[in-house]
């Protein structure tokens, strides 16, 4: 725990020393590279995140995909049960709310609520990552408990988790306990990092 807790503490400190060039820089060369998948131009329902504290920002991207009639999608932290994220519908002009972390989320009522299984794609944030596939987020568990199922893939092929991060995130190893969920694969802005543990 005092390791997470360091590795987190790190991370974020690096990230966020990145300078403002630095960020718009890193935008614009992740939007090129996802565009480069095969997986992005199938891919209907994406789900993605508004960048805080350093994270590398999606914004370019959110624009294209809304340009090429994609549905974008935000995560929103469920009331119950807890500790796991519904997916609300995202247009540029759509009301925001700050949630307990003073994360902006969509403002909804019961019909915008989006089940995991209902997208193709998820974009998930990251404090730090490995080379292996593993993701360290902020330590409250949503994408892991939203998206357990997905350690089975036998059961459940949908959606493919793709991490996003800046290059100066990787760390050597990330520890790995039993209910962390991997990547599909991780990118930043100049490398792709495929799973080891899932295809």
């Amino acid at each position: 725990m005092i390791e997470l807790t360091r590795l987190r503490r790190t991370a974020r400190a690096t990230r966020r020393a990145l300078s403002l060039q630095e960020q718009r820089q890193h935008s614009l060369q992740l939007k090129r590279k996802i565009r480069t998948f095969s997986w992005y131009w199938r891919a209907r329902n994406l789900a993605v995140y508004l960048a805080r504290d350093g994270e590398l920002d999606l914004n370019p991207l959110i624009k294209l995909l809304l340009r090429q009639g994609k549905k974008v999608y935000l995560p929103v932290i469920r009331s119950y049960p807890p500790r796991k994220l519904w997916f609300s519908r995202y247009f540029l002009h759509t009301k925001l709310k700050s949630n307990r972390f003073a994360i902006p989320e969509p403002i909804i009522n019961q019909r915008d609520k989006r089940v995991p299984i209902f997208l193709d794609v998820v974009l998930a944030p990251m404090v730090a990552f490995d080379d292996t596939g593993q993701r360290l987020g902020m330590g409250g568990g949503y994408y892991d408990r939203t998206f357990s199922n997905q350690i089975n893939k036998l059961l459940w092929k949908r959606p493919r988790l793709i991490g996003i991060a800046h290059e100066c995130q990787l760390v050597t190893h990330i520890p790995v306990r039993t209910w962390d969920v991997p990547m599909n694969m991780i990118v930043t802005e100049s490398n792709v990092y495929k799973s080891k543990f899932m295809s």
